[in-house]
C-alpha cells in the first residue's frame, strides 16, 4: 500500500499542471481569435484597394491610347514637313549650285564635286517623279556644265603640269654611278602629287558618273606629246654637247650588261660626229623602255583597268615611230654606204644593233598587252638591220677578193698596202660585236640549225667569215703583187703585208677567233712570211754568185796568171761591186716596218754576204791580178756589213 501523505502530493502536482495547461489553452484560444480579427481587416482592405485599382485603370487607358494616336500624328507631320523640305530643295538645286558651277571646280575640287553629287541626285528625282518637268531640263543642263568644267580642267591640269623630262633625269634613269656600291634605281616623277591626286580623282568621277571616256583621249594626246618631247629634247642635248659631256656626267654611266656609252671604234674617215648620234640614237632607246615603263606606272592610276593597254599603246606610238623612223634611216644610210663600196660605214648598225638586242627583253614587256602591229616594230626593225648587216659583211669579202690591181695605188717602197690595213681594222672593229655580227651572219643562213642558232653556231660562223677574208686578201695581195716588176720588191711587199696580218691577228682576240675553225692559220702566215724572206733573198744571188769559186782558175800562191785568168777575177770583183752597190741603193728605198723582221732580214744578208765575201778575199789574198788592186778592191766586209745595215732606211 501507498502512504496517504504521498497521494495527496501527487494529486497536488496533477492539479497545478492541470491549471497550467488550461491557462495554456485559454491563451491559445485568444491568440486564435484576436488573429482571425486582424485576417478579416486585412482582406477588407485589399479587397477596397483592388477597387480603386480597377477604377483607376479604366481611367488611364483610354488617356494613354488618346497620346499614342497624338504621338503617331505628330511623327507624320514632321516626315511630311521634312519630305516637302527635300523635294522642295531639288527646285532650288540649279539656284543654289550657279555659282559654284560657272566658277568651276580649279582649287577647290571636293566643294565642286559635292555640288554635281546634289545636282545629280535633283536630275534622278525629277527623272522618276516628275519627267515632263522644266526643272529636269535645267538641272540636266547644269550637270551637262558641270561634267564639261571638270574635263576642262582635267585638260587643263594635265597641260599644265605635264613636262618634258629633262635630259640629266633620264640619262640618271637609265644609268647608274659606277662608283656606288649600291645602284639607286630612279624614279621618274611625272605630275605633283597634288595635282595627280585631282587628276584621278576626275577621272573616277568622269568614268562612275559622267558616262564619258573622250578623257581618255585628252590623257594619251597630251602625254604622248610629252614623251616624244623628253626623246627629243635628250637627242638635242648629245647634239649640243661634246661625246665626253654628254655622256660622262657623274651620274649617267650605263648599266645592264654592256654599257650603251660605250663606243664603236673609229672608222676611217669618220668624226666624232657620227659616234655622238649612235651613242644618241642608243640612249634615246634606253630612255623610251624607262619613260614608257614610268608611263604605264602613271597610267595605271588614271585610267580604268580595261582601257589601261588600248591607251598606253595610242600613248606611244609618236615617240615609238619616231625612234623606228630614225632606224630606218639608219639602214639607210648603210645601204647608201654599201653602193658607194664603204663598208666601214656600216659599223655604225653594230653598237645599235647590239644594244636594241640587249634591250628587246625589256621592250617586249613593257610592250605586253599592246596591239601585234606595235610589238613587231622593234623586231622588224632588228631583222632589217641583221640583214642590211650580213649584207655589208658579204660585199666587204667580195670587195677584198676583188679590189683591182692598180699600179699607181701600189706603196713604191713595199710597204703594207692600204687595202690590207683596211682590211684588218674592219675585221679588228667585228671583236667589239662578236655576237651581233656572228648573229647577223646567222639570221641569213637558210638551215634549220639557224633558224634557233646557238652562240656557239653564230660564233663559228664569223670565224668561218674572217677567214674568209683573210684568204681574199691573200688572193688579192698576191695579184697585186704582180704588178712590181722586181720579184725582190714583189717579195718584200707580200713579207710585210703577211707580217702585218700575222702581228695585227695576233694584237687582238682575231687569231683565236679564227682558230675556232682553223687551227694552223698562225703557222700559215709563218710559212708564208719565211718563204717570201727566202723569194727576197735570193735577189742577192747575182751578188754572192760572183764571191763563189765557179769559173776561177785553180793556181798555187805566187803563179803568174795569165791575163784571161785575170780578168776572170777582176770581173768577178767588178760583178759584185756594182751589184752590191745597186741593190743597196735600190733596196734602201724600201720598207720593212716592223723593227724585228727588218733587223733579221738585214742580219740573214750580212751574214751570207759577209761570210761569202771573206771567203772570197782570202782566196785572192795572195794572187796578183791588177797592178790597182783598190779600183777593184773597193769595201771591206765590215764596210759590206754597213751598206747592208742600211737597207730598208731612207734616212740613211
Amino acid at each position: 500500500m501507498i502512504p496517504t501523505e504521498d497521494a495527496s502530493a501527487r494529486k497536488r502536482k496533477i492539479e497545478e499542471k492541470l491549471k497550467q495547461e488550461q491557462d495554456t489553452l485559454s491563451f491559445i484560444r485568444e491568440s486564435l481569435e484576436k488573429s482571425d480579427q486582424l485576417t478579416n481587416g486585412m482582406v477588407s482592405i485589399l479587397s477596397s484597394f483592388e477597387s480603386r485599382l480597377m477604377q483607376l485603370e479604366n481611367s488611364i487607358i483610354p488617356v494613354h491610347k488618346q497620346t499614342e494616336n497624338l504621338q503617331r500624328l505628330q511623327e507624320n507631320v514632321d516626315k511630311t514637313l521634312s519630305c516637302m523640305d527635300h523635294v522642295i530643295s531639288y527646285y532650288h538645286v540649279a539656284k543654289d549650285t550657279d555659282k559654284i558651277i560657272r566658277e568651276g571646280p580649279a582649287g577647290r575640287l571636293d566643294e565642286y564635286l559635292a555640288c554635281i553629287a546634289k545636282i545629280q541626285k535633283a536630275v534622278e528625282y525629277f527623272q522618276d517623279n516628275n519627267p515632263d518637268s522644266p526643272e529636269l531640263n535645267t538641272v540636266k543642263a547644269r550637270f551637262e556644265k558641270g561634267k564639261e568644267l571638270l574635263e576642262a580642267e582635267f585638260r587643263s591640269l594635265l597641260t599644265r603640269y605635264s613636262k618634258p623630262v629633262p635630259p640629266v633625269l633620264i640619262l640618271d634613269a637609265i644609268g647608274g654611278d659606277e662608283d656606288m656600291e649600291v645602284q639607286e634605281d630612279v624614279t621618274l616623277e611625272h605630275l605633283p602629287e597634288a595635282v595627280l591626286q585631282d587628276i584621278i580623282c576626275i577621272s573616277a568621277w568622269l568614268v562612275e558618273y559622267g558616262r564619258n571616256q573622250d578623257f581618255m583621249n585628252v590623257y594619251f594626246q597630251v602625254r604622248s606629246s610629252q614623251l616624244d618631247r623628253s626623246i627629243k629634247g635628250l637627242k638635242e642635248h648629245f647634239r649640243k654637247n661634246s661625246a665626253s659631256s654628254a655622256i660622262h656626267s657623274p651620274a649617267v654611266q650605263a648599266k645592264r650588261k654592256e654599257t650603251p656609252t660605250k663606243k664603236a671604234p673609229k672608222r676611217p674617215g669618220k668624226d666624232d660626229v657620227l659616234d655622238i648620234e649612235i651613242d644618241s640614237y642608243i640612249h634615246c632607246i634606253s630612255a623610251f623602255v624607262k619613260l614608257a615603263q614610268s608611263e604605264y606606272v602613271l597610267l595605271t592610276e588614271i585610267i580604268p583597268e580595261h582601257h589601261q593597254k588600248k591607251t598606253f599603246d595610242s600613248l606611244i606610238q609618236e615617240a615609238l615611230d619616231n625612234l623606228m623612223l630614225e632606224g630606218d634611216n639608219i639602214v639607210s644610210a648603210a645601204r647608201r654606204a654599201i653602193m658607194r663600196h664603204d663598208y666601214s660605214a656600216v659599223l655604225t648598225i653594230f653598237p645599235i644593233l647590239r644594244h636594241l638586242k640587249q634591250t628587246k627583253p625589256d621592250f617586249d614587256a613593257t610592250l605586253q598587252g599592246t596591239a601585234a602591229s606595235t610589238k613587231n616594230k622593234l623586231p622588224a626593225l632588228i631583222t632589217s638591220m641583221e640583214t642590211i648587216g650580213a649584207k655589208a659583211l658579204e660585199e666587204f669579202a667580195d670587195s677584198i677578193k676583188n679590189d683591182p690591181d692598180k699600179e699607181y695605188n701600189m706603196p713604191k717602197d713595199g710597204t703594207v698596202h692600204e687595202l690590207t690595213s683596211n682590211a684588218i681594222l674592219f675585221l679588228q672593229q667585228l671583236l667589239d660585236f662578236q655576237e651581233t655580227a656572228g648573229a647577223m651572219l646567222a639570221s641569213q643562213e637558210s638551215s634549220s640549225s639557224a633558224s634557233s642558232y646557238s652562240s656557239e653556231f653564230s660564233r663559228r660562223l664569223l670565224s668561218t667569215y674572217i677567214y674568209k677574208v683573210l684568204g681574199n686578201l691573200q688572193l688579192n695581195l698576191s695579184n697585186k703583187a704582180k704588178v712590181y716588176e722586181d720579184p725582190a720588191l714583189r717579195a718584200i711587199f707580200l713579207h710585210n703585208n703577211y707580217n702585218y696580218i700575222l702581228k695585227s691577228l695576233e694584237k687582238s682576240e682575231l687569231i683565236q677567233l679564227v682558230a675556232v675553225t682553223h687551227k694552223r692559220v698562225e703557222s700559215s702566215y709563218r710559212e708564208l712570211i719565211e718563204q717570201e724572206i727566202q723569194n727576197y733573198q735570193r735577189s742577192w744571188f747575182k751578188v754572192t754568185e760572183n764571191l763563189t769559186e765557179r769559173n776561177i782558175p785553180a793556181f798555187l800562191p805566187g803563179t803568174k796568171l795569165k791575163d784571161k785568168e785575170r780578168q776572170i777575177i777582176k770581173d768577178k770583183f767588178k760583178g759584185f761591186n756594182d751589184g752590191l752597190e745597186e741593190l743597196c741603193k735600190i733596196q734602201k728605198g724600201w720598207a720593212v716596218p716592223d723593227k724585228d723582221q727588218r733587223d733579221a732580214i738585214r742580219h740573214a744578208q750580212k751574214r751570207a754576204v759577209s761570210d761569202a765575201y771573206k771567203a772570197f778575199l782570202q782566196r785572192c789574198a795572195n794572187i796578183s791580178f791588177t797592178k790597182n788592186p783598190e779600183k777593184y778592191h773597193r769595201y771591206s766586209p765590215e764596210q759590206v756589213e754597213v751598206m747592208i745595215d742600211r737597207l730598208f732606211d731612207t734616212s740613211a
